[in-house]
């Protein structure tokens, strides 16, 4: 049930977006460049993150979006639920096991992050470039995470699964309003 007094109780995101298109336009921008830009991340792992971010969070509206569009990228539907059991025992390439702690850590106790654990990420072979993309993913998501939450945007999984289409086929730069 939406919180806002203007919006109905059922509103979307998208509802959210066309209220405040000032506001939602550049948000849908760095979106667009941090979830379909050149990175050494692929798309398909860069939405596992939002998708493993947003259910750290317990935020059902991007946990259903993201994890809709990581399995059209590739990723199992049982991926991301596993992750968020366990990390080490997850069917995911070894290689992203230390991108996904350190975005955990960071996204439940980021004053305690040390060089330490960016030093797994960079010993897992990834360079400075996926770890800023990570971080930066692993930000926006937190941020939309409180957006979503703190406004009370929520649908049922049929929809998500539909919203999830639309990111995966389009993209984020056609989410807001122009």
């Amino acid at each position: 049930m939406a919180f806002h007094p203007s919006l109905s109780t059922d509103a979307t995101l998208f509802d959210l977006f066309r209220a405040y298109p000032d506001k939602a336009e550049p948000l849908s921008k760095l979106g667009e460049l941090l979830m379909r830009g050149t990175s050494p991340l692929t798309v398909a792992q860069r939405e596992l993150l939002a998708a493993y971010v947003s259910g750290l969070n317990a935020c059902g509206w991007c946990y259903g979006a993201h994890s809709a569009v990581a399995e059209i990228f590739g990723f199992d539907e049982k991926t991301v639920s596993a992750l968020l059991e366990d990390v080490d025992t997850a069917d995911v390439d070894e290689s992203m096991k230390p991108l996904l702690r350190y975005v955990r850590k960071l996204t439940e106790t980021p004053s305690k992050m040390t060089p330490t654990d960016a030093q797994q990420v960079l010993d897992a072979g990834w360079d400075g470039d996926a770890l800023h993309d990570a971080v930066f993913v692993c930000a926006l998501f937190n941020f939309m995470n409180r957006y979503v939450d703190g406004l009370g945007i929520t649908a049922d999984a049929d929809y998500l699964q539909v919203v999830g289409q639309g990111l995966a086929e389009h993209g984020y730069a056609g989410a807001a309003p122009h």
